[in-house]
């Protein structure tokens, strides 16, 4: 299935996905071999119906009183999300937050290679963050043809966001996944993912000032 063809009520199986291989990739890693939906859904905290209407999206099926193959399991997960190898991305902005990107060991083994990134900062043009070359932006169409980059990895402020997402796009970026408040216009052809921190933290915020004062502290006198 390809990005293109996904609807829009999948997407909350797809992003449960990778929630349900960590789990199953721990207990490989502890010699299980099977698992039952009943046992997944108590580590999600979902139904277990729901688990199994996930994991129909996969091709795999479960066993009456036995359960999903393990590594069946994992290898359908990899398979349906692209994981299964890797895909050189670059990133654009070696700030706080793409510094912590480029740190995220974990990457790799979900997909995305960061092979090069790139910054308007001097003081970072040249150097070196945990093992990946910082170059300047204006060098980013040039080595998105040559390293064959798909994917961009996006951490500008909101005020530059547009204008780098702009660059990618004539640069011939396939996908971007990009960190920002801002609204962003990409076309239909590019795959887009967008992660607003700001709206997470609202949601967050709204939610703590709503569950009444903070009863676990005392005050001295």
């Amino acid at each position: 299935m390809s990005p293109k063809s996904l609807k829009i009520d999948k997407l909350p199986t797809i992003r449960r996905l990778p929630n349900y291989l960590q789990i199953l990739r721990f207990l490989a890693a502890s010699g299980e071999e099977f698992v039952s939906s009943a046992y997944l859904a108590e580590q999600m905290g979902i139904e277990a119906i729901l688990v199994r209407k996930d994991l129909e999206l996969t091709g795999v099926s479960g066993t009456p009183r036995v359960g999903f193959s393990i590594p069946d399991l994992i290898r359908s997960i990899e398979d349906f999300l692209g994981w299964r190898g890797t895909v050189d991305a670059c990133l654009v902005g070696a700030g706080q937050l793409g510094a912590a990107l480029l740190a995220h060991r974990d990457l790799p083994g979900y997909g995305v290679r960061i092979v090069a990134a790139f910054d308007t900062d001097e003081s970072k043009i040249g150097t070196a963050v945990h093992g990946v070359s910082i170059f300047s932006a204006t060098r980013l169409p040039d080595l998105l043809m040559r390293l064959n980059i798909r994917l961009a990895i996006v951490c500008v402020p909101a005020e530059s966001a547009q204008q780098v997402t702009d660059l990618l796009v004539q640069s011939g970026i396939q996908a971007i996944w990009i960190f920002t408040s801002a609204a962003i216009n990409v076309p239909p052809n590019i795959i887009f993912q967008k992660e607003d921190l700001l709206s997470g933290l609202a949601v967050l915020s709204a939610q703590l000032t709503r569950s009444g004062p903070n009863t676990g502290s005392k005050g001295g006198g």
